[in-house]
């Protein structure tokens, strides 16, 4: 299977043991949490190195997990290919099923555990393979192009998938003049406001991102004259229209990082605000706090007892795996 090396290996643990959580966490967290965190976190990093196993942070965890104990942190694009470089025996996933589900399909010899089943995900409960199905008769020979916030079932049905950071690259190059565009109906249109591919479109949303609303803006521009907003693709257009940079996850940590504002709002999720700022000291970030209940299910208990018990175990029939690790292959091939 490809591994996707890119002409380098990952660390199996780049966050070593021999880092303390102190040393980790010192500027992020007050000191006396710190000291309360240190027994579980020094736990978890004594059984990673017994499980040989490699910790995978998806941005909107809470600091304690994306600066205490990742060991491979990024968007949805980035773990996908950490997840099929890592030398890691075994992956924890520190974010939602379909995410732990997308680490096992490149990695279908390895172990991947998701610390809590119900970590879901409001897109991916959107849509079903049934219904991708359905909308192949009704579009006949129209590609499929499915959004990575999708079960392994879905993937399988499609013919290539994306992310928010490469939703365009990949619809043209498929080089057709349209495209079925799955499940997220906010960052289709999004998409189609970026290319002259015809996006055919699936009603479904982000609980998170659908929240926002442009009023909300105006009231933080209205509050802080200057201040600078920037927005995921997944809120809907008139949030759009109100912000001044649109971009994925890593398309908005990257702005934030050139552009260095003296004040800024990320229209996404809460916790990804508090990564941020630890590398941007300079900016000043207002925070809508709107949080992901699923994400926030993954916690430093329910990685302990992922390691220690080595559970729950993230299984796909074989069948629907292979079909699906085409469709992200064919993804990561994609030059962003």
């Amino acid at each position: 299977m490809a591994r996707f090396r890119n002409g380098h290996v990952t660390a199996l643990n780049p966050t070593s043991i021999q880092i303390s959580p102190a040393e980790r966490l010192r500027g992020i967290l007050p000191d006396p949490e710190i000291a309360a965190l240190a027994p579980i976190i020094e736990e978890i990093e004594e059984l990673k190195v017994r499980r040989k196993a490699a910790i995978l942070a998806h941005n909107y965890m809470t600091p304690d997990i994306f600066h205490g104990v990742s060991d491979l942190k990024g968007d949805s694009l980035a773990l996908a290919r950490m997840a099929a470089e890592t030398e890691a025996e075994v992956i924890v996933m520190a974010g939602v099923h379909f995410m732990a589900e997308t680490a096992k399909i490149v990695n279908e010899d390895k172990t991947v555990l998701i610390p809590d089943l119900n970590a879901g995900c409001s897109l991916a409960d959107a849509i079903t393979g049934a219904d991708v199905r359905l909308l192949k008769e009704r579009y006949p020979g129209v590609p499929v192009v499915t959004y990575v916030n999708t079960s392994a079932d879905v993937k399988a049905e499609s013919d290539i998938c994306c992310t928010s950071g490469n939703a365009v690259q990949v619809v043209e190059s498929l080089g057709v003049d349209r495209v079925i565009f799955l499940p997220d109906q906010y960052l289709g249109r999004w998409v189609a406001t970026q290319t002259e591919v015809e996006i055919i479109l699936w009603e479904g949303a982000c609980e998170v991102h659908e929240r926002f609303t442009a009023e909300e803006l105006r009231g933080y521009r209205s509050l802080n004259p200057g201040i600078q907003i920037i927005a995921h693709p997944e809120c809907p257009p008139d949030v759009l229209d109100e912000a001044d940079f649109v971009g994925s996850t890593a398309g908005m940590i990257n702005w934030v990082k050139s552009e260095r504002p003296r004040q800024v709002v990320m229209v996404t999720e809460c916790s990804m605000s508090d990564n941020v700022a630890v590398e941007s000291p300079g900016t000043e970030f207002v925070r809508p706090c709107n949080l992901c209940p699923h994400m926030k299910r993954i916690t430093l208990e329910n990685i302990r007892d992922a390691l220690r018990d080595m559970k729950h175990e993230v299984s796909i029939d074989p069948a629907i795996a292979e079909r699906a690790r085409k469709s992200v292959e064919r993804m990561l091939a994609v030059p962003v």
